[in-house]
Order: structure tokens, then sequence, then C-alpha cells
């Protein structure tokens, strides 16, 4: 049973938002190329997490505090047999290991290695198991999600879930005996109660309401080159055909998520849209999905 579904962090959804309308530093493209393709092999993880079989409890997403510090979870699952914590990486291409540091093998460039990230949340995960006086027999394991990625020199010996080794993985989830007590639910409740909404450690890009182009992009492909046909953006480049008024409530969003201070109102909406919209359709999808504040000239939603 999924109990936490996962979903963007805000790091990411910033750097995505403002990728589409402004250029960013050589750090914060590089940044969201990983965040993009990282949450893009948890994505793919969860799928094959819908095929679970037995009384199994799973939360995505877990961010807690021990002592002090901070460490996250990709996926927590919890059965019979005691509590798996998976890290989820989609590393691309050929690494091999070297005195414990990684290193690809095409460019020589060194990455942080995951297996000491996997160490101290596993460590952080069974001191709070132990504040809370629960006993669970916790195993930590890394799941190289990517097809196309290969480690040399690996030991044999390492907490690591290879491509060709994940069905094989799954097929032993599956066939191990699981029945759930009042305990594993208890712990999972615990858990989802002790998970911190947000990271104070994440520093979010710095940006301002002049600099990202205004306008409507297509969802797709993130062109700016749309037209209006009937009640649907068409994008001139991908052909991506969307409802106007699911575009309108994209960008909305999209607004409101990178400008949490400005007003949500007609005339901001219809100067970030900057297309050609009637003011009143933009004023029907806010009547529509918000709640309107004040009157006349004054009218805001939230």
């Amino acid at each position: 049973m999924l109990l936490k579904r996962r979903s963007e962090s805000d790091e990411l959804l910033s750097l995505r938002y403002l990728n589409a309308r402004m250029e960013l530093s050589r750090e914060e493209a590089f940044r969201y190329f990983n965040l993009e393709k990282g949450y893009e092999g948890e994505v793919k993880f969860d799928l094959l997490l819908e095929g679970l079989q037995g009384e199994k409890l799973i939360i995505n997403d877990l961010l807690l505090q021990v002592n002090n510090s901070y460490f996250q979870i990709d996926s927590v699952i919890i059965s019979q047999g005691g509590i798996h914590l998976i890290d989820i990486k989609n590393f691309e291409g050929d690494c091999y290991l070297e005195s414990d540091k990684l290193y690809s093998v095409t460019t020589g460039r060194e990455y942080k290695n995951p297996l000491d990230q996997l160490k101290r949340s596993a460590t952080l995960f069974r001191q709070l198991l132990q504040s809370t006086k629960e006993d669970y027999l916790v195993e930590a394991s890394i799941i190289f999600i990517n097809s196309e990625f290969t480690l040399y020199q690996a030991p044999m010996d390492l907490p690591v879930i290879f491509p060709t080794q994940i069905n094989r993985f799954m097929k032993n989830l599956n066939q191990a005996p699981s029945k759930l007590n009042d305990g594993h639910k208890k712990l999972a409740q615990k858990l989802l109660s002790l998970h911190q909404p947000k990271n104070p450690y994440i520093i979010l890009p710095t940006y301002h309401y002049d600099k990202p182009k205004k306008g409507v992009y297509c969802k797709i492909c993130q062109c700016f080159s749309v037209s209006i046909k009937k009640y649907h953006f068409v994008c001139g480049k991908c052909g991506e055909n969307e409802k106007i008024r699911h575009a309108i409530l994209r960008l909305i969003k999209e607004y409101h998520f990178l400008f949490p201070e400005r007003k949500l109102t007609t005339q901001t909406i219809y100067e970030w849209c900057n297309t050609d919209l009637d003011k009143r359709t933009i004023c029907r999808v806010l009547n529509s999905n918000f709640t309107k504040v004040g009157g006349s000239s004054n009218t805001y939603y939230i």
C-alpha cells in the first residue's frame, strides 16, 4: 500500500520553470539536469513498485531529522521481514570504483560516492528507530535504475542492486511472506508524522519578476511558438495540442509558485501569459478554480 506519493521538490520545480523562461547559469543548468534525471529514475522505480504484492507499506520522498541532521530516503518499504531503505540513482554510462571513490570512465571526473550517503542515511534511520524504541531489521540498498549504467571494479558485497538485478530484487520482495501487524502500521504513521516538508539546506535560485520571459510555452518542448486554434494552444514546433483552460491553469500554478508574494489577479496572469487571450477567458478560469477576494479593481484570488 502506497502511503506517500512522490512529487517534484521545490528546487526542481523552480529550476524547471525558470529554465523554460530564462538562461540558467552553468551551475544551475547542471543542477537542474541532475535533478530532472534523478526524478525520472525515481518515477521509473515507482512504476515497478506498483506491481508489488503482499502486505507492504511504501513511503516515498521521506525527509527526516535526527540530532539536527537531515537525511532523505527515496523509498521506504515496510514488510514483515523488516524495512528496506532504497536510494535510487539514475546514473548513465560507465563508471568505476577506486579507493572508495567513484569516477567516470569517459571523462575521469570524480562523482560523489552514493554509498557514503546511503551509509549515513541508514545510520541516522537506525538511530531514529532507537530513539522511538522500535526494533526492526533495516536493510539499505542503492538501486541503479538506468539500464545504460555499468560500474567496474565493484566489490561483490556492496549494498547495490544493478540494472540486471532489479527484476530479481522485485521477485524476491514479492515472494517473501509479509503479514503486517499494528506495530508496522504505527511505525509507518510515526515516520509520516516526522517527515519534514522543507529542507532548510536547499538554496533556491535567485530571480526577479522582470527577468523571466513572459508568454505561453508548449508543455512538451517548452517552445514559445504556440498559436490559438479554437479552444486549444497548438505548438508550432512539435504540434502538441493543449486546451486553453488547462494551459492557463498550468501557468497560474507556475506563476504562483515562483512569486508567492505577488497577488493573483486577472491582470497579473494576463501579463504572465502575454499572448492573444481575452482577459475574460483568464477571469473565467480564475473564478472557476480559485476563491475571489475583494471587489472591483481590488479583486484577487486565493
